[in-house]
Protein backbone atom coordinates (compact mmCIF):
# COMPACT_ATOMS: atom_id res chain seq x y z
CA UNK A 1 0.00 0.00 0.00
CA UNK A 2 1.49 3.51 -0.82
CA UNK A 3 2.30 5.80 2.25
CA UNK A 4 -0.36 8.48 1.34
CA UNK A 5 -2.97 5.83 1.31
CA UNK A 6 -1.89 4.86 4.64
CA UNK A 7 -1.74 8.15 6.00
CA UNK A 8 -4.89 8.81 4.28
CA UNK A 9 -6.50 6.18 6.46
CA UNK A 10 -4.84 7.37 9.30
CA UNK A 11 -6.29 10.67 9.27
CA UNK A 12 -9.42 9.67 9.05
CA UNK A 13 -9.14 7.54 12.27
CA UNK A 14 -8.22 10.33 13.98
CA UNK A 15 -10.98 12.69 12.34
CA UNK A 16 -13.33 9.78 13.51
CA UNK A 17 -12.21 9.27 16.49
CA UNK A 18 -11.77 13.34 17.06
CA UNK A 19 -15.60 13.03 16.08
CA UNK A 20 -16.77 10.14 18.65
CA UNK A 21 -14.67 12.35 21.23
CA UNK A 22 -16.59 15.27 20.35
CA UNK A 23 -20.13 13.54 20.40
CA UNK A 24 -19.41 11.55 23.83
CA UNK A 25 -17.91 14.66 25.55
CA UNK A 26 -20.38 17.33 24.60
CA UNK A 27 -23.43 15.38 23.12
CA UNK A 28 -23.09 17.44 20.00
CA UNK A 29 -21.63 16.82 16.12
CA UNK A 30 -18.38 17.41 15.57
CA UNK A 31 -19.29 19.49 12.19
CA UNK A 32 -16.66 22.42 11.90
CA UNK A 33 -19.45 24.47 9.70
CA UNK A 34 -21.95 24.00 12.45
CA UNK A 35 -19.27 24.79 15.23
CA UNK A 36 -18.44 27.94 13.22
CA UNK A 37 -21.55 28.64 11.84
CA UNK A 38 -22.75 29.35 15.54
CA UNK A 39 -19.73 31.73 16.43
CA UNK A 40 -20.83 33.99 13.12
CA UNK A 41 -24.22 33.96 13.80
CA UNK A 42 -24.49 33.99 17.53
CA UNK A 43 -26.45 30.74 17.97
CA UNK A 44 -23.04 28.97 19.78
CA UNK A 45 -22.87 31.88 22.76
CA UNK A 46 -23.81 29.23 24.99
CA UNK A 47 -20.98 27.24 24.34
CA UNK A 48 -18.11 29.88 22.63
CA UNK A 49 -15.49 28.39 24.45
CA UNK A 50 -15.63 24.74 23.65
CA UNK A 51 -16.44 26.06 19.58
CA UNK A 52 -13.33 28.79 20.07
CA UNK A 53 -11.11 25.91 21.72
CA UNK A 54 -12.09 23.15 18.82
CA UNK A 55 -11.24 25.59 16.26
CA UNK A 56 -8.32 26.58 17.78
CA UNK A 57 -6.89 22.91 17.80
CA UNK A 58 -8.15 22.59 14.12
CA UNK A 59 -5.86 25.24 12.91
CA UNK A 60 -2.98 25.00 15.58
CA UNK A 61 -2.62 21.16 15.02
CA UNK A 62 -0.82 21.44 11.65
CA UNK A 63 1.34 23.86 12.45
CA UNK A 64 2.16 22.25 15.55
CA UNK A 65 3.04 18.57 13.70
CA UNK A 66 4.80 20.50 10.82
CA UNK A 67 8.22 20.38 12.00
CA UNK A 68 7.52 16.06 11.62
CA UNK A 69 6.37 15.66 8.52
CA UNK A 70 7.94 16.59 4.84
CA UNK A 71 6.43 19.00 2.15
CA UNK A 72 3.80 17.64 0.84
CA UNK A 73 2.33 18.48 -3.08
CA UNK A 74 -1.32 19.22 -3.04
CA UNK A 75 -1.57 20.22 -6.18
CA UNK A 76 -3.88 22.99 -5.71
CA UNK A 77 -3.78 25.97 -8.07
CA UNK A 78 -1.71 29.27 -7.39
CA UNK A 79 -4.45 30.98 -8.81
CA UNK A 80 -6.14 32.76 -5.76
CA UNK A 81 -8.99 34.14 -7.19
CA UNK A 82 -10.23 30.49 -7.88
CA UNK A 83 -9.29 29.47 -4.17
CA UNK A 84 -11.41 32.43 -2.50
CA UNK A 85 -14.45 31.66 -4.81
CA UNK A 86 -13.93 27.54 -3.82
CA UNK A 87 -13.74 28.05 0.01
CA UNK A 88 -16.42 30.82 -0.36
CA UNK A 89 -18.73 27.83 -2.55
CA UNK A 90 -17.75 25.51 0.10
CA UNK A 91 -18.90 27.65 2.68
CA UNK A 92 -22.20 28.66 0.69
CA UNK A 93 -22.32 24.77 -0.02
CA UNK A 94 -22.52 23.91 3.99
CA UNK A 95 -24.70 26.72 5.18
CA UNK A 96 -27.34 25.58 2.39
CA UNK A 97 -26.62 21.43 3.43
CA UNK A 98 -27.01 22.42 7.10
CA UNK A 99 -23.76 20.60 7.23
CA UNK A 100 -20.56 19.57 5.90
CA UNK A 101 -18.35 16.50 5.44
CA UNK A 102 -17.26 16.39 8.88
CA UNK A 103 -21.01 16.91 10.39
CA UNK A 104 -22.81 14.46 7.81
CA UNK A 105 -20.08 12.39 6.03
CA UNK A 106 -18.22 11.64 9.62
CA UNK A 107 -20.47 12.00 12.26
CA UNK A 108 -23.91 11.75 9.78
CA UNK A 109 -22.48 8.50 8.06
CA UNK A 110 -21.31 6.61 11.16
CA UNK A 111 -25.24 7.31 13.09
CA UNK A 112 -26.79 5.79 9.50
CA UNK A 113 -28.43 9.32 9.07
CA UNK A 114 -30.44 9.35 6.18
CA UNK A 115 -29.68 12.99 5.99
CA UNK A 116 -26.08 12.85 6.29
CA UNK A 117 -25.89 9.63 3.27
CA UNK A 118 -27.78 11.87 1.09
CA UNK A 119 -26.17 14.93 1.68
CA UNK A 120 -22.25 12.92 1.40
CA UNK A 121 -23.68 11.73 -1.99
CA UNK A 122 -24.24 14.77 -2.81
CA UNK A 123 -21.26 16.56 -2.03
CA UNK A 124 -18.87 13.51 -3.86
CA UNK A 125 -21.19 14.51 -7.06
CA UNK A 126 -20.60 17.80 -6.72
CA UNK A 127 -16.96 17.53 -6.18
CA UNK A 128 -16.48 15.46 -8.67
CA UNK A 129 -18.53 17.79 -11.40
CA UNK A 130 -16.66 20.95 -10.26
CA UNK A 131 -13.33 18.61 -11.13
CA UNK A 132 -14.96 18.15 -14.52
CA UNK A 133 -15.70 21.26 -15.22
CA UNK A 134 -12.69 23.29 -13.69
CA UNK A 135 -10.09 21.28 -14.40
CA UNK A 136 -10.82 19.12 -17.71
CA UNK A 137 -13.19 21.47 -19.64
CA UNK A 138 -12.25 25.42 -18.41
CA UNK A 139 -8.84 24.38 -17.81
CA UNK A 140 -8.26 26.67 -14.00
CA UNK A 141 -7.32 24.48 -12.03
Amino acid sequence: MQPDWIMGLLGGLLIGLGGAVYLIGSGRIMGASGIIGGLVDGSGRSNALERIVFLAGVFLMPIVLTPFYKAVDTHITDNLTVLVAAGLSVGVGTRMANGCTSGHGVCGISRLSLRGIVATVFYILAGGLSVVLFRHILGVI
